[in-house]
């Protein structure tokens, strides 16, 4: 398996496509810019089998139904906000100034809960990840060693929680309990910046280092 960085978007949001050898693919958090990221895809002769979403703010969204239209490629999102997707006061796009107002169609499926689930030709762990939104999930492919964690844990931080259905609390428990009891070598593909892993965060990252670790 195999997979790609691309920060998207207005703000840069990096969206994860994974892919094999045989040109199977999913697209993880299409933020924008749906032209490039097409265009990337079709140049690759990526076969998209489905639009994984770590949560449903609008910068994780923007190229939903594009891509969706493109490859016909259902679209996953945990139950907790199915409604996202449509609303752009919950997606967040209606609540800046001089941001353009995002809203996407119905997620074709919806995760709940935890555990192994496979997705065309890949198999991945899904873990309930809330506290930055009450919908965030991390997917954790554990034969390749990474995560893909959305905006829960960051190199050197961790997600905000002062937009709706944030809280602090939830968030830190979210990484104690269920990412930082990941292998320390597990690589952490984030939603923004650079990726890091599990072991560098719990030796350097302040916010889990004031948590005991």
């Amino acid at each position: 398996m195999k997979w790609k960085q691309m920060p998207l978007g207005p703000l840069q949001t990096n969206c994860y496509i994974v892919y094999k050898e045989n040109g199977a693919g999913v697209v993880i958090d299409p933020g924008g810019d749906a032209v490039k990221l097409k265009q990337w895809l079709k140049e690759k002769e990526i076969t998209v089998q489905a639009i994984l979403l770590t949560h449903a703010h609008f910068d994780h969204i923007g190229a939903v139904e594009a891509v969706r239209t493109a490859f016909h490629a259902p679209v996953y999102v945990h139950t907790n906000e199915a409604a996202w997707l449509s609303d752009p006061q919950l997606n967040g796009s209606g609540l800046f100034s001089g941001i353009e107002q995002i809203s996407a169609g119905k997620a074709d499926n919806y995760l709940f809960g935890e555990g192994p689930v496979e997705i065309g030709d890949f198999e991945c762990q899904v873990y309930e990840t809330p506290g930055h939104s009450p919908g965030s999930v991390s997917f954790y492919f554990p034969k390749d060693g990474v995560v893909f964690s959305g905006d829960v844990l960051f190199s050197g931080g961790v997600g905000r929680t002062d937009l709706p259905g944030g809280e602090h609390g939830t968030l830190m428990k979210s990484i104690h309990d269920k990412l930082l009891s990941l292998p320390d070598e597990t690589i952490v593909a984030n939603g923004h910046g650079s990726v890091t892993t599990i072991g560098q965060e719990k030796e350097d990252n302040p916010f889990i280092n004031g948590f005991g670790w």
